[in-house]
């Protein structure tokens, strides 16, 4: 019974913190947004999508610092420096995208790809010259 709670709590915590992300990912776009908020908005947000981390999984117990501090920090820090009606505007927008089910940006995505692509090519080129 109590490790259900525990697990429902942890499930409420990770919706909110995927929601705040959406929500930075809004505000990051809004012109009322300082440059230097957008900025840090808009790694927030990127490091928070990309599956590459400032220490990987694969480590023990360091792996998960990121996710469970870095990527929470992040977003609080830039949830406080954006103006606090643009993010009023951004909650209710990201609600009403969330009910209308997830949204699909290709672009990002294709985005992603091309940059795993092109790291791939550029490690892989690195090694080749390396080891020849």
């Amino acid at each position: 019974m109590r490790e259900a709670k525990a697990l429902e709590k942890l499930k409420n915590k990770a919706g909110k913190i995927k929601q705040n992300v959406f929500v930075l990912f809004l505000a990051y776009k809004d012109p009322r947004v300082p440059l230097y908020a957008k900025l840090f908005a808009a790694l927030v947000v990127a490091y928070a999508f990309s599956p590459i981390d400032f220490i990987p999984d694969f480590i023990p117990v360091l792996g998960y610092l990121d996710d469970l501090i870095i990527v929470p920090l992040g977003i609080t820090l830039a949830l406080k420096i954006i103006p606090q009606p643009v993010i009023a505007e951004c909650r209710d927008r990201a609600e009403e995208i969330r009910k209308q089910g997830k949204p699909k940006n290709w672009v990002t995505g294709a985005l992603f790809i091309l940059i795993w692509i092109a790291l791939a090519i550029w490690l892989g080129s690195l090694c080749y010259n390396f080891f020849r």
